[in-house]
Formats: structure tokens, sequence, C-alpha cells
């Protein structure tokens, strides 16, 4: 199983996993020419694309959702109400309803010979979920836009390969920065996004002795900057049974603006 962040930040996210048999797009909040470029680097195109699997409706998440589906005519795979959530985004344009495969909060399916389980996650939207991926005894995860964890999300992420989990903002910063009162208040919030420090203990749960890669995705561009929420998670997770230096881990931050590597499981 392969996977690459193409775009992970308040500004736009989106995700590629794929195996030599089946390619997806986790989330497509990024212009079309962006994902056609960072596919590209998996020798892929859109054509290619198997299966498009949205998280929820925020415009960050399902930005090309419409020049996507009118282009290559994908099958989107989403909850019930992030489904409801979208067909009432004019911004989208057109495109043929037909091509939504609707999914509940606690749902497993295949697509192609990547298992895929969906998770219902803490956010201020209609019904959004976090997604793991199985192939070849192989187990990767994305979690990101979560306001709160719990230890049923833990078990749910728990003996992942791989993760990308969400480190969107610096608490301080926050609180000290130009946004208005309410959205700060919603960003805190039980349904807003994970601080660096939460993300560090959630992955300090997570840990394990197979882990190849730990991205820290989501990051604010406003309250947070890469070095921050870096070196805020190393610390967390120096004290950690498995090994003496976090690097081990692969640890990593998903960039807001260019492709990452590929990771290979």
């Amino acid at each position: 199983m392969r996977f690459m962040s193409i775009a992970s930040g308040s500004s736009g996210n989106s995700y590629y996993i794929g195996s030599d048999k089946t390619s997806i797009l986790l989330d497509i909040g990024i212009s079309l020419k962006r994902i056609e470029d960072a596919l590209g680097k998996c020798d892929i195109s859109g054509r290619d694309i198997d299966a498009i699997l949205i998280t929820h409706e925020h415009i960050d998440h399902v930005k090309s959702l419409g020049v996507i589906a009118r282009k290559y005519h994908i099958p989107i795979y989403a909850t019930y109400g992030t489904i409801d959530g979208i067909l009432t985004m004019k911004s989208l344009g057109t495109y043929d309803p037909n091509l939504f495969k609707p999914i509940r909060n606690a749902d497993s399916f295949y697509i192609g010979d990547i298992k895929i389980n969906a998770h219902s996650i803490s956010h201020d939207a209609n019904d959004p979920v976090c997604y793991s991926f199985e192939e070849d005894d192989r187990k990767l995860s994305v979690a990101t836009d979560l306001g709160v964890y719990d230890d049923m999300l833990v078990d749910f992420l728990s003996e992942s390969d791989a993760m990308l989990i969400e480190a969107n903002h610096d608490i301080r910063m926050l609180e000290v920065g130009p946004y208005p009162y309410p959205l700060k208040q919603r960003i805190l919030g039980t349904r807003g996004h994970l601080c660096n420090e939460a993300s560090g203990s959630l992955i300090k749960e997570l840990l394990n002795d197979k882990i190849k890669y730990i991205g820290l995705g989501h990051l604010s561009e406003q309250n947070n900057y890469p070095d921050l929420a870096f070196e805020t998670v190393k610390q967390i997770l120096q004290d950690n049974p498995f090994t003496n230096d976090v690097r081990d881990f692969g640890l990593t931050v998903a960039s807001r603006t260019e492709p990452g590597k590929i990771i290979e499981l």
C-alpha cells in the first residue's frame, strides 16, 4: 500500500492511497491541477482513480468535487449526512448526483483490494468521519478535523503502520491571534480541531513497534508553525517504550502547499 499527502492544512486537504490494483483519493479540497500534478508523482492520472472518499462537507475538503466529478465521473463515497451537505453547495456547480455512494459512519467496505473502515469523529459538520485503510496486513489511518478524541477512536486507529493525525493549532497563538472570538471558541471546542499537545497525546496512545510514518496534518496557517508542531509532538513522544529516537517513527509535518514523499508500506 502507498500513501501520499497531496495537501494538508486549513486551506485545503487531499491524500492519495493506493495499491498495485487500486487508487483512491481521500478528500479533494484543492484545485484539480494540483491534484493531477501530485498524482503524476505516482505515475497515475485522474482516470486511474477508482474512488473518492470524503470525510465531511467543509469546502477545504470538497473544493474540486464538482470539477472532478464532471471530468472523470469517479464514484464518491461519503456518509448520508455529508452527501446532504454537499448537495446544498452551489459553488461546486452541476454534476451527476448518482456518483455518490452513501456509507454509514461505522461501515467497512472494499474498493478493489483495499479495505476501508469509517469511524465517526467530533467536528462541526453533518456526519463527519475519519478512515483507515488495510491491505496485505498493512494499516494506514488518516484522522483530522477532530475536536476531541475518545477511547473508541483510539481503538479504531490502533495498530496502524502509518498515520496522519491532525495538529491544527498552537493554543497560545490562537488565543492571541487575529481570529474573532467566536471562531476561536469554535476551534477550541469539542467539535473543532486538535491542538499540538492533544495531537501528541493521541499519537502517543497509538505508538507501536511497526510504525513507519507519522504525519502531522491540517496545520493552521495563522495559528501554527510546522517546526512548532513538530517539536511539541516530538517532546511528548520522547518517553516511549519503543525507541529512544522518535525519528524512527518517521515523524514529519505534512505540507499545506506541496505533495509529500510517497510512503510505501
